[in-house]
């Protein structure tokens, strides 16, 4: 619910707004602080999921994309398709208080305000804190986790936020608990929710070549506790990396049996085929060696295996054609979910809190711990309920996207109150 400070904020906007002269106002200007790497179709997807909201909720608004230096020419053009006008700048702000590019100079010059999008902490601290200090203009966050491993020393910065909605309830609580005092402080769902990316055209060709109907297959998805980011990235391993990759090693086969058994039950028993697809780039391999190889012959035989990486837009339009999807990710359920397809996820401690928006929106039956033991027999008769019972699981999509939806509409409404009063 949205909070007694944000509706005076809105009602004071409108004042402000409404008293301007015609002649004196223009569109309120956003430079979106997101697009955090390229090698994770959920990672890419926070800022399509992001632009949606504000074209949806605030059209009035301009908006520029400042984005990390990694962001490729075919997620660039992914997103041109979707966004024509989109205007997208790189850069940093040095010491000195310079932007690195003239783009980037003209784009904080433009802007009336920063909006950091969603990520798994406050990704861009170091930006955020250097557009802050040059330019005193306001700046808000969009949905992060908060108080993992892979938070700094944020609360100050977030202190600083006009508003900070954190995508999870587990965030929030880490948030308070820490003393974080920005005015507006709330639950606001992932923007990949709002993700509405699609390329029909290869997805159909996809199925076509590879014997999939739509309604007829389940989508399966794989994962390391750890993404390999040594092998993605090919650099040298470090102590880090090592660890890292011994407890990979330690837990893939324990942590895939329960997605092993799920598919098993799913051929076996509905007819149905199965998608072994990735979310990132190192999942086509742990797909192929620790499920596919270890499948019985007559399971494996109707699992189709995707050996190539894809982007956001043919894996969503795939996704739609599914009958549902489950795995050990998380930003392909909420991809599944915000476009009405019945997701399970499957999480372990390695990870961030952010599996727990799952119970946030009231999902928390297709949300499983893998470090429990006496979870790991539920998930594939989970998997079966959600495949089988069909009106039963596009209800439960249905009621959690009403919570969703509602909560898009109430932190937009904080975004463009925090632009015009201004």
């Amino acid at each position: 619910m949205i909070s007694r400070r944000s509706l005076i904020q809105q009602t004071v906007a409108a004042a402000v707004l409404g008293a301007l002269p015609s002649a004196q106002r223009r569109r309120p200007r956003i430079l979106v602080r997101s697009s955090w790497q390229v090698v994770n179709i959920g990672d890419i997807a926070h800022t399509p999921g992001l632009l949606t909201l504000l074209e949806r909720h605030l059209p009035d608004a301009e908006v520029r994309l400042w984005a990390s230096a990694d962001i490729s020419p075919d997620v660039i053009a992914m997103e041109h398709r979707r966004f024509p006008g989109l205007v997208i700048v790189k850069g940093t702000i040095g010491d000195d208080g310079k932007a690195s590019t003239p783009e980037l100079a003209d784009a904080i010059a433009w802007c009336d305000m920063l909006l950091h999008g969603s990520g798994a902490s406050l990704v861009a601290a170091r930006d955020v804190r250097a557009f802050l200090d040059t330019t005193k203009k306001p700046y808000g966050v969009y949905g992060i986790t908060h108080g993992s491993f892979l938070s700094g020393d944020d609360e100050g910065l977030l202190s600083r936020a006009a508003f900070v909605f954190f995508r999870d309830s587990v965030s929030l609580d880490v948030g308070r608990r820490q003393g974080v005092k920005a005015p507006v402080m709330e639950f606001g769902p992932d923007a990949a929710f709002g993700c509405d990316l699609r390329d029909d055209t290869k997805a159909d060709a996809f199925l076509r070549a590879n014997g999939l109907e739509a309604g007829r297959f389940a989508c399966a998805i794989p994962r390391l506790r750890y993404t390999p980011y040594w092998l993605i990235r090919n650099t040298a391993m470090k102590d880090e990396q090592k660890r890292r990759a011994a407890r990979n090693e330690e837990m893939a086969d324990r942590d895939h049996a329960p997605l092993r058994a799920a598919i098993t039950r799913v051929v076996r028993e509905t007819g149905l085929k199965v998608l072994l697809c990735p979310e990132d780039m190192s999942q086509m391999a742990v797909g192929k060696t620790w499920v596919l190889d270890k499948l019985p012959a007559d399971v494996a035989a109707r699992v189709v295996w995707r050996p190539t990486f894809w982007l956001t837009d043919e894996a969503l339009s795939t996704y739609k054609r599914s009958a549902g999807l489950f795995g050990l990710e998380m930003h392909s359920p909420i991809m599944c979910v915000g476009n009405g397809v019945p997701a399970i996820v499957c999480r372990f401690e390695e990870q961030t809190s952010k599996g727990m928006m799952w119970r946030d929106i009231g999902l928390g039956d297709w949300l499983f711990d893998l470090d429990d033991p006496a979870t790991h027999a539920r998930i594939p008769e989970a998997v079966m309920r959600m495949l089988t019972n069909r009106e039963q699981s596009l209800a439960a999509v249905r009621a959690a996207q009403a919570v969703v939806e509602k909560r898009q509409r109430e932190t937009m409404s904080v975004v463009g109150a925090t632009l015009n009063v201004r």
